[in-house]
């Protein structure tokens, strides 16, 4: 269930189309075009940073160019830097997740690498890193393998269905989702007994996405096709750093994969039936209520039902119902970008108020919101939205 049962070369050795064809579906799965493409640059050169708590990390190229790119890679090359962190001139940053794409089976990363020696070569140079010392001493990655890196292949759970094995391979290999979605620890890798909890990227929140939280804000199958496919569903849209991952990777998962990916991360392979979205009424008397009408209903709705292709409904919204209020509160400093899916899907760009809203607005507004479509409190203060307003700008 974890690949194709055909190999990447024929029985004389050669590459066929269709291995080209399976390793280009994988490395759509695998994000690669997210990270390997700077913002308007070419597909696959490389040249997107990476802010590090040690400086910018920059993306390189991986078309097949045999002076820029990984023309010049061996499949030996290719799979000690997928499964080992160590390229053709020394380790990698494991800001290029090889902590997960180590759990590729040896025929998919064949695949991948037949796909990749196919593209068409980008004579691109690779940006220098600007990483501090000591941290720009590559050496020292050696040292942090050996204690925060176990290369080892995927095993399936016997316990539970194929399908859900397929999805935990997606979800976990391919699709590197704990390498955002899971907490690090001191040394900066993932802490496996945190595994999917959420974490800060650049100010916003990673999501808790273990299947006691997904369960709990009813997200159904439907939900999560709808969502990884068009970015949005009934319980909102993606945002933030999610929104290249679907555009460029989960969008193009088939039916198949993509009901394996939400049989994994919901912990069952039944139907959910999706329960009555939370409006809990208005409430004139509190000050939250005058600022949404004034700055929030125009798009988002006078009872928060949200327009098609304008913006996300607020009932049942699943960033109101989270227990921190960390991405409320982003979402109102920050605003969110404009994203276009297809020809038929399209969201506006929301402005965001921070210097607009006071920090006293900001927690009356996040508390109303709270309040009047979710499960959770209202309780926030200003001290709270402070604390965050300092982790959520710190990269501005």
């Amino acid at each position: 269930m974890l690949a194709c049962s055909s190999s990447v070369a024929d029985e004389g050795g050669n590459t066929t189309n269709s291995d080209i064809a399976r390793g280009a579906y994988l490395m759509k799965i695998g994000d690669c075009v997210a990270c390997h493409t700077a913002v308007g640059g070419r597909e696959l050169a490389g040249g997107l940073p990476f802010e590090t708590p040690f400086g910018a990390v920059y993306s390189t190229n991986i078309t097949s160019d045999k002076e820029t790119g990984i023309g010049k890679y061996s499949y030996e090359d290719f799979f000690d830097a997928m499964h080992h962190g160590v390229g053709v001139n020394g380790n990698l940053y494991p800001a290029m997740p090889y902590t997960s794409y180590s759990l590729l089976t040896d025929d998919d990363t064949q695949a991948i690498y037949a796909y990749l020696m196919s593209t068409k070569p980008i004579k691109q140079a690779n940006r220098d890193n600007d990483v501090y010392f000591p941290f720009n001493l590559r050496f020292g990655l050696k040292a942090w393998n050996l204690v925060a890196h176990d290369a080892k292949e995927f095993t399936p759970n016997k316990e539970k269905s194929a399908h859900w094995n397929r999805g935990n391979y997606l979800v976990n290999a391919l699709g590197h989702c704990g390498e955002c979605h899971t907490p690090r620890d001191t040394m900066f890798a993932m802490e496996q007994d945190k595994h999917f909890e959420g974490a800060i990227i650049e100010g916003l929140e990673a999501s808790d996405i273990r299947p006691a939280e997904l369960n709990r804000q009813n997200w159904t199958h439907e939900d999560l096709k709808s969502l990884f496919t068009e970015g949005y569903s009934r319980k909102g849209t993606v945002f933030g750093g999610m929104y290249p991952v679907v555009y460029h990777s989960f969008s193009h998962l088939t039916d198949d994969d993509m009901r394996a990916v939400s049989s994994y991360l919901l912990d069952t392979d039944d139907d959910l039936k999706p329960d009555p979205l939370t409006f809990n009424g208005h409430k004139p008397e509190l000050p939250g209520y005058t600022l949404y009408k004034g700055y929030c209903a125009g798009c988002h709705g006078q009872n928060g039902e949200g327009r098609p292709n304008v913006a996300p409904a607020m009932a049942g919204n699943a960033t109101l119902d989270k227990a921190s209020p960390h991405n409320i509160v982003a979402v109102m400093l920050k605003g969110i970008q404009s994203q276009h899916y297809n020809a038929t899907t399209s969201f506006y760009a929301m402005p965001g108020y921070a210097d607009e809203l006071s920090d006293e607005q900001i927690k009356d507004l996040a508390n109303y919101l709270r309040l009047t479509w979710s499960t959770q409190p209202g309780n926030l203060d200003v001290k709270t939205i402070q604390s965050l307003k300092e982790v959520i700008l710190e990269h501005d």
